[in-house]
């Protein structure tokens, strides 16, 4: 892909420590690239990562997240946007599992990834972990992503519900994370509805986005202590910058208790058009141009014979019209009577605008296989065990 200097979404981005005064171990980055080829389609690539580990590891493994995924994006051609994100994303996981098995003090160290590509107007995500992206639109929002946490699978066993899942225990045990020993499974389902089943969720993929729809990418710094309804409201404030702003200051008033990171790409609404105005092809316009031409000339030649002819004939009645002089003549000549002839007025005639498609996302592997546990170490919101 060739890098692009301006995005042709709304892009805004903001991240902090929290208030439990331990590190940033957030990373996040947001290009913006122009598809090579005949199309030249614009695109916008998002990844943001959480660090796990604790000490300089965790920052560590989020920053090779986000460094590796978008070096592979960057080489990619965006053909095929769900293999490379994928793509992307065990590479990642195998360079920090290899890291971490040669630094003890990195030992154990992983980190999340949520990732969004937005190719024109199509949306193509992978995520692994519980960093969540959100879709804004309309009147609601909805998240796509699906956390890969204890907690979530037991909400889904019926085992706990929504509301007993804030205040457990084991809240923060994440299932799936970069740097695992067991291979990494990138999560390719987009939800948009609770009902549909994993296929159905992997073949929204390419989704088209409208007018003024926002994708939000986000750590669970936020999540934890901000839901849904309230991140909706948050972002109603045009002011984007404001508006993330906002949200963070929410978490922290709550207790901040870990890093807070979001990204927002903004579909723009189209720029306004001037009042629409009749467009003439060139050839037709030449066309035109000379047949109104010819009409104003015959039209200037027909209203001077007019005007020639009204005025002769003016002249001539007049003349008509004046009382002769008597004229001495020889007894048996008669006077000469003259006919005036009527002339009728001559009569004028009346009348003188799909956007290429691009390919549909084929997911390699279906995320519904349950797979083996590979629980974090330790709570993914503190700094060590």
């Amino acid at each position: 892909m060739i890098p692009a200097e301006r995005s042709h979404l709304n892009v805004t981005a903001k991240t902090h420590p929290g208030m439990s005064g331990k590190n940033n171990e957030d990373r996040y980055a947001v290009s913006a690239y122009r598809l090579e080829g005949n199309k030249n389609l614009p695109a916008v690539f998002a990844v943001i990562s959480d660090g796990v580990g604790g000490h300089l590891a965790g920052e560590v493994a989020s920053e090779i997240a986000v460094e590796r995924i978008s070096e592979v994006i960057a080489a990619s051609d965006g053909s095929q946007p769900i293999q490379t994100i994928r793509e992307g994303i065990i590479r990642a996981s195998q360079e920090i599992l290899a890291l971490s098995e040669k630094d003890l003090e990195k030992a154990g160290m992983g980190a999340t990834c949520a990732c969004a590509w937005v190719i024109e107007d199509r949306l193509y995500l992978a995520y692994v972990g519980d960093s969540r992206i959100y879709l804004l639109h309309g009147n609601n929002i909805t998240q796509l992503s699906t956390d890969h946490t204890w907690i979530q699978e037991a909400i889904e066993a019926g085992m706990l519900s929504p509301e007993d899942a804030r205040r457990h225990p084991n809240a923060h045990v994440i299932r799936r994370y970069l740097g695992s020993k067991l291979t990494v499974e990138p999560d390719t389902r987009l939800r948009l509805t609770p009902g549909e089943s994993d296929m159905q969720a992997q073949a929204n993929q390419g989704m088209r986005l409208l007018p003024g729809d926002q994708v939000l990418l986000c750590t669970d710094g936020l999540t934890d202590l901000v839901n849904a309804g309230e991140i909706f409201s948050a972002l109603k404030n045009p002011d984007k910058d404001q508006a993330l702003s906002n949200l963070i200051d929410l978490a922290n008033e709550r207790g901040g208790h870990d890093n807070i990171t979001i990204i927002t790409l903004g579909m723009p609404f189209p720029v306004a058009e001037a009042e629409p105005t009749l467009r003439i092809p060139q050839k037709r316009r030449s066309n035109l141009v000379l047949t109104c031409l010819a009409a104003s000339a015959f039209a200037a030649v027909l209203l001077a014979f007019l005007v020639g002819g009204f005025l002769f004939m003016r002249r001539r009645s007049a003349l008509l019209s004046l009382t002769p002089t008597a004229t001495l003549v020889a007894a048996t000549a008669q006077p000469t009577t003259l006919t005036t002839t009527s002339i009728a007025p001559t009569e004028t005639p009346s009348s003188i605008p799909d956007t290429s498609t691009l390919p549909a996302a084929n997911p390699t592997a279906s995320n519904s296989t349950p797979l083996p546990a590979t629980l974090t170490p330790w709570p993914t919101n503190t700094a060590s065990p």
